[in-house]
């Protein structure tokens, strides 16, 4: 049985991850496929910013996209499970959401499409995934647990608020906050503004030279990420590029948090920012302690952080 979804509304709800791993998958490709029609609808961005999806209050949103009559927008509600496409000559389509393969999706989306005169083609195989199926032909994932689902959407809607205040105190080049559908996480990243050595690539079903443009300056990176087969709990993480040979042993925040030396990244379980007192503030040492971590080891400016809290204040 799973736990509710939101017992107490300013609560962060609990996740399991072996109660949502198979809903996941699925989902994770549907975004694919959603994302997919963004990555080719739109002009390329710096960093492959162009291709995201972002959190809204129902779910997961492409945003506006031109084509060839305006633009249009496709939205994934998790509150009322379904998708739902707009375009800005008034048509709407909608298909709801419930256990069906990844081919019927694919399938059923651009038939959606279509009907609201949007034409539009993708390269019809996931990226970033091992082994990949093309999305006609994957009959094997097919799962969707409602319920499951609104627990996972309710916690990256809590997360996004910390990241876009985290996001604010930085003065220099920072992404927005935005989900990659590669990997299936949410995540913000600050730059320094200097040039980084050359990625190494080696992504599976991901051009080198994508890679390389993606970390083509230095970065301090943090997201969430709810897990994976052979990883699985949904953590919080933040790494920075390139790496700095005392990056691991700066001291972080808060206690849990800890460095994983395989994968270079500091990470801090879910469970520990959910049982805290105070979620927003444990999150937010994470991130801070985190960055400072990148800052420090990689000599960055210390000028780029900032408090713009003051002009707030001035405008009330």
């Amino acid at each position: 049985m799973h736990s509710s979804t939101v017992d107490n509304p300013g609560s962060w709800p609990v996740l399991h991850f072996d109660q949502y791993k198979d809903t996941l998958q699925t989902v994770h490709l549907w975004t694919q496929i959603v994302g997919k029609i963004r990555l080719r609808q739109m002009p390329w961005l710096n960093h492959s910013w162009h291709v995201a999806l972002y959190v809204t209050p129902r779910g997961l949103t492409t945003g506006s996209m031109p084509y060839e009559n305006g633009i249009f927008e496709i939205i994934m509600d998790f509150t009322r499970h379904e998708v739902i496409v707009n375009t800005s000559g008034g048509k709407e389509g909608r298909m709801p959401l419930f256990p069906r393969s990844v081919a019927d999706f694919y399938m059923a989306l651009f038939d959606l499409l279509r009907e609201v005169d949007v034409n539009v083609k993708i390269f019809g195989k996931p990226n970033e995934i091992a082994d990949a199926i093309p999305f006609r032909e994957d009959l094997v994932h097919h799962s969707y647990d409602k319920q499951a689902i609104s627990s996972l959407f309710q916690a990256l809607a809590r997360i996004e608020v910390v990241f876009v205040r985290f996001r604010s105190h930085f003065r220099g080049k920072v992404s927005p906050v935005h989900l990659f559908w590669g990997s299936f996480d949410l995540a913000v990243t600050r730059f320094s503004g200097r040039e980084a050595p050359k990625h190494p690539g080696g992504i599976p079903n991901i051009p080198d030279d994508v890679m390389q443009e993606a970390y083509s300056h230095e970065v301090s990176s943090c997201g969430f990420w709810p897990g994976a087969a052979d990883f699985p709990t949904p953590v919080f993480y933040s790494y920075c590029y390139p790496t700095p040979p005392d990056f691991g042993d700066q001291p972080v925040e808060p206690a849990g948090a800890y460095y994983s030396r395989e994968k270079g990244e500091f990470f801090l379980p879910y469970d520990v920012v959910r049982g805290s007192e105070n979620p927003e503030y444990t999150l937010m040492h994470f991130l801070t302690s985190t960055y400072r971590a990148a800052a420090v080891t990689g000599h960055w400016d210390q000028s780029l952080e900032c408090d713009l809290r003051k002009y707030k204040q001035q405008l009330k």
